[in-house]
């Protein structure tokens, strides 16, 4: 899978839902749980519907057993306790204590085995639609932590699990979790064609949104998640030549609109928080630099000018809609990643944030707009760098990496960053194992994922 940009973006999803609990207590602190994960146990979930259970139930519960299982392995925070450790029958104890209900478990003895956390659920089939109850306790207060009932339709299954999951970590940290989120990502279709997808967060549930059947890249979400800007190579007829220009694919109507076809590339997209500008490159009279585009007027307007022809590219807008960082070789060098304030003039000077090796590009902003993920090239390939916006130093090297195909004993490239919308992860490419491919790693940079 290649890709060339990307942006995660949390999309809102519906579902039935009743909640219990006792309070909005934090139970697990984040900076602890880089410390030592919490023990979590979570049984197999049980089928609640009458009859046999036929192998599509059987199928609904899995996946929904191990959706949830894969995004808390991947949280980080915690270690699952193993099945065969498990002091009491699962499949006979019910999803209440035995205080509670009778023939239900027991705490001691999910505490006698250390555990942190537990999980209890259980699932009905009703026609295509799937309801899953599903509790968490802290076993060590003896107490429910919170209990609801999510329901959808079979093939939203997984959408049920991400959304528990989010709602457990949320009920767990006080903050929210990224499972929701989808990403819009290139993929190499064919030698010599790439398309814009979006998926689920962990590669599922893909969706194809571009079909020029040439070279498509550089997605960007919208703020309202509901439609994603990218660059096409189109071919125009009348002129007998392809143009890099700039689309818009709205997700609701499956409907794909032209923003730019200025001559030369019209490419990285970054909408501004207000919904309505949007920055992106144009390479009209020579060099590219950023313009932007007004969505109610239609017009746009420079960004950047050079100077001295320098190229402008890559803009990345702080969450707060307040300041622009972008990719430049103004220095006359190679390019490196400089500051701006959001809206000002072509002439207005930018401040120089990075210093990392030769080359600095594809900067991308924290969701609280403290840090900056970027790729640096330095001793012959790229990593991922952290920088602080305040104090402009860079305070983490996210990636470093051998490349695992062969005998070269290269080091692999690592670019293209973006945080989670819940800032805990960055997603990037990799090429460490061949072709490039999506990872996921802490902000500390422990527990990548592939």
């Amino acid at each position: 899978m290649k890709k060339l940009s990307l942006l995660i973006f949390t999309l809102l999803f519906s579902f039935l839902a009743t909640a219990q609990s006792d309070s909005n207590k934090v139970y697990l602190d984040v900076g602890d749980a880089k410390v030592k994960k919490s023990l979590l146990a979570m049984p197999a979930f049980l089928y609640f519907g009458s009859g046999n259970t036929n192998s599509t139930h059987i199928r609904y519960g899995t996946e929904l057993f191990e959706t949830i299982k894969q995004n808390l392995e991947v949280s980080s925070s915690f270690t699952f306790v193993k099945p065969d450790a498990f002091l009491e029958d699962t499949t006979k104890a019910k999803l209440k204590p035995k205080t509670l209900e009778e023939g239900g478990f027991d705490f001691k003895s999910w505490s006698a085995i250390g555990t942190d956390f537990l999980i209890k659920a259980g699932y009905s089939v009703s026609g295509s639609t799937v309801k899953l109850e599903i509790y968490a306790y802290s076993v060590k207060q003896m107490k429910l932590i919170f209990g609801r009932t999510y329901s959808a339709k079979a093939g939203d299954l997984r959408q049920i699990a991400h959304t528990f999951s989010d709602d457990f970590i949320e009920a767990l940290t006080g903050k929210k979790g990224m499972y929701r989120s989808k990403i819009a990502v290139t993929v190499s279709t064919k030698p010599g064609q790439k398309e814009i997808f979006v998926m689920d967060w962990d590669g599922k549930n893909r969706k194809q949104i571009s079909k020029f059947k040439n070279i498509s890249i550089s997605p960007a979400w919208s703020p309202d998640a509901k439609k994603v800007a990218y660059t096409s190579f189109a071919y125009h007829p009348k002129a007998k030549v392809r143009n890099a220009d700039l689309f818009e694919y709205d997700l609701e109507t499956g409907k794909t609109f032209m923003l730019s076809a200025k001559k030369g590339i019209n490419s990285g997209a970054a909408y501004h928080p207000n919904g309505n500008e949007i920055y992106f490159s144009i390479s009209e009279q020579g060099s590219p630099d950023i313009y932007i585009y007004d969505r109610k007027t239609e017009k746009r307007r420079k960004f950047t000018d050079g100077p001295l022809g320098a190229m402008n590219v890559e803009p990345a807008i702080s969450p707060d809609g307040k300041l622009v960082a972008y990719s430049s070789d103004r220095s006359g060098k190679q390019p490196m990643v400089y500051l701006k304030k959001a809206g000002s003039s072509p002439n207005a000077k930018p401040t120089r944030l990075t210093f990392a090796g030769r080359y600095n590009s594809t900067p991308a902003w924290s969701p609280d707009g403290k840090l900056i993920a970027f790729s640096g090239f330095k001793n012959g390939h790229f990593d991922i760098y952290l920088l602080n916006v305040e104090t402009k130093r860079i305070f983490k090297k996210l990636t470093s990496a051998k490349k695992r195909v062969g005998n070269t004993n290269k080091w692999a490239n690592n670019e293209s960053p973006t945080f989670s919308p819940d800032g805990r992860f960055v997603m990037f490419t990799s090429d460490r194992y061949g072709p490039h491919q999506l990872f996921i790693v802490d902000v500390d940079g422990k527990n990548i994922e592939r």
